[in-house]
C-alpha cells in the first residue's frame, strides 16, 4: 500500500502533506513554490511510491467556486496528465487556514514560526489530509 499525498495549493506556495505507508497518520512534508510543483511531485512520487492525490478545493462559504478554483481545476488536469492512473480525490478546504492557525497556536508555536506563511500551507495540507482519512474511515 503506497502513500496518499494531500495538496493545498496557492497561487505562490502550495503545502503538501502525506501519510506513512500503511495510511495511518497524516504529516505536514513541505511547502514549495508553486511554479516547482509538478517536478518536486514526480521527484517525489518516484521515490516514495504514492498511490493517490487528495487536492484542497477552494469554496466559498456560500459552497460556491473561489476565485483560485479555475487554477486548482487547471492543476487537477495538469496532474491527471502527469500521474495517469493516479485516483486524485478532491476535498473541501473551507476553514483549514483558520484551523492550521489555531493547530500552530494550540501546539505551542512561537508567533514568530506562526508567521511563516508556509507552516501555515503544509499543516493546512494536513488537515485536508487527515479530513480525507478520517472520512474514508467512516
Amino acid at each position: 500500500m503506497g502513500r496518499l499525498l494531500a495538496i493545498d495549493y496557492g497561487l505562490k506556495r502550495t503545502g503538501i502533506a502525506v501519510t506513512d505507508p500503511l495510511r495511518i497518520i497524516a504529516t505536514p512534508l513541505e511547502t514549495v513554490a508553486t511554479s516547482t510543483l509538478i517536478p518536486f511531485l514526480l521527484t517525489y512520487v518516484q521515490k516514495e511510491g504514492v498511490d493517490e492525490f487528495i487536492v484542497g478545493m477552494p469554496k466559498t462559504l456560500l459552497n460556491e467556486d473561489s476565485q483560485i478554483t479555475p487554477m486548482v481545476k487547471k492543476f487537477v488536469e495538469e496532474l491527471k496528465i502527469k500521474f495517469p492512473g493516479k485516483p486524485i480525490h478532491l476535498a473541501d478546504e473551507r476553514f483549514t487556514s483558520s484551523m492550521a492557525m489555531q493547530a500552530m497556536i494550540d501546539g505551542g508555536m512561537k508567533k514568530k514560526d506562526r508567521q511563516i506563511k508556509g507552516n501555515v500551507d503544509k499543516i493546512s495540507a494536513t488537515i485536508i489530509l487527515q479530513s480525507f482519512l478520517n472520512a474514508v474511515r467512516r
